[in-house]
């Protein structure tokens, strides 16, 4: 056991703030305000089960952290605490090391991020907003004659996880492809007596006979292109990162098109131009990353050695949490708290190595664009259904996104 008070500059140490708790999830930002008057940059914190860690608050802090890895690197097995961890934390399938793209480092990264890269370049982005628009109106055709929807489940996440596995292969409409969405949302969104640990397995078996699939009858694909690509990755590399790709287009995206709408039907600065043209719908998507992007946290960076932060002594193997909405929104870059739509230097896709590869921020922004103005060419008198002040955030630290998001509207047949 550890000396129950822990040396000055330790995470544990007084004045430490549960992440876990229930009080600010409503209001994150005024967690992120609070502590960077308390703490500066840079706040202890404490995940759950009271585990200690840093919070990185500030924005050219997250900058020089994601740019540094030689001092702050994303291999989770060089964690201190591992000792106080239990098997069924539930942080673990953010934390507990996975061989996939994104706990792997220095030229083995640049290896397996390079084929995600390359893969992903070879996407055609007409083609892929094309797919989307199908995608989308088959949803919106699944609802448009009722008048109303519940546009969480109904449209915002089934679209980019459908978008997802089709430029991965998987043929659109199967049986087999709707079970894969499926278990993806249980796995990543398990509500209430879903089993996620059962479905993340079958989501792993899935992929693994596709990549089978595509390693004996190749075709225009990510998974084709990262099968062929000369770094020869192993087929359980190509599973791994595959799932990491998934994941990645799935639930950020849509809460990026969840949280668009929201802005789009309760600021009063949109709904003037919502239907004069395609305009105010680019500055939507921009001002969410800026200030409601769907990775509120990002967990995280371990200390490689014992170094000063902000002000602090973080030591080897400390946890560093990557605060991406608290940077994005740091005093320090908005001084008039003005964040201008234009500008599209937040860090809501990281930054440095680990970044999300090359094309995958454009390709997101392909599936959400496509997502809202293909919604609001269908169904243009679109409002929201309960007054805004009733809409409520998930109960996560971690993600921004809507519980639900019920509209209402013209019945359209089809």
């Amino acid at each position: 056991m550890t000396d129950a008070t822990p040396p000055p500059g330790c995470p544990a140490h007084s004045g430490a703030v549960a992440l876990s708790g229930l009080e600010y999830q409503q209001t994150p930002s005024e967690l992120y305000r609070s502590l960077r008057r308390e703490h500066g940059a840079i706040a202890p914190v404490l995940l759950d089960g009271d585990i200690p860690a840093w919070l990185v608050l500030g924005y050219p802090e997250v900058t020089y952290v994601t740019s540094h890895d030689e001092l702050f690197a994303r291999d989770s097995r060089r964690w201190n605490q591992w000792e106080h961890i239990p098997a069924d934390w539930p942080l673990m399938p953010f934390v507990g090391y996975q061989p996939s793209v994104l706990f792997t480092e220095g030229a083995e990264h640049q290896r397996r991020a390079g084929v995600i890269t390359e893969a992903l370049e070879e996407v055609d982005q007409f083609e892929l907003a094309r797919d989307c628009e199908r995608i989308a109106d088959q949803l919106i055709d699944a609802f448009a004659g009722s008048g109303r929807a519940e546009l969480m489940a109904a449209f915002a996440h089934a679209l980019p996880m459908r978008a997802a596995v089709q430029f991965c292969g998987m043929p659109a409409g199967s049986t087999d492809t709707e079970q894969l969405v499926d278990d993806l949302r249980i796995s990543l969104d398990a509500a209430e007596g879903d089993d996620p640990v059962a479905a993340y397995g079958r989501v792993g078996a899935r992929i693994q006979q596709l990549v089978k699939e595509k390693r004996e009858s190749p075709g225009p694909d990510v998974t084709s292109r990262m099968l062929a690509h000369p770094a020869g990755l192993t087929d359980e590399e190509v599973v791994q990162d595959l799932i990491s790709v998934i994941a990645a287009a799935q639930q950020p995206t849509a809460n990026w098109i969840c949280n668009t709408l929201r802005l789009l039907l309760t600021d009063e600065r949109f709904a003037l131009n919502v239907s004069g043209g395609r305009l105010s719908v680019g500055q939507a998507l921009n001002e969410v990353l800026w200030l409601d992007t769907p990775t509120q946290n990002f967990i995280g960076r371990w200390a490689v050695r014992d170094t000063q932060l902000g002000g602090r002594q973080i030591r080897a193997g400390d946890c560093l949490v990557l605060g991406l909405a608290a940077a994005n929104t740091d005093p320090q870059i908005w001084p008039e708290s003005q964040v201008g739509a234009e500008n599209s230097a937040h860090l809501s896709f990281s930054n440095g190595e680990h970044r999300c590869p090359y094309p995958a921020p454009l390709l997101a922004d392909v599936i959400a664009r496509t997502a809202v103005e293909t919604l609001l060419e269908r169904l243009p008198d679109l409002v929201l259904a309960v007054e805004p002040q009733e809409l409520t955030w998930r109960p996560s630290i971690w993600m921004r996104g809507l519980t639900s998001l019920p509209v209402q509207f013209t019945p359209v047949s089809h």
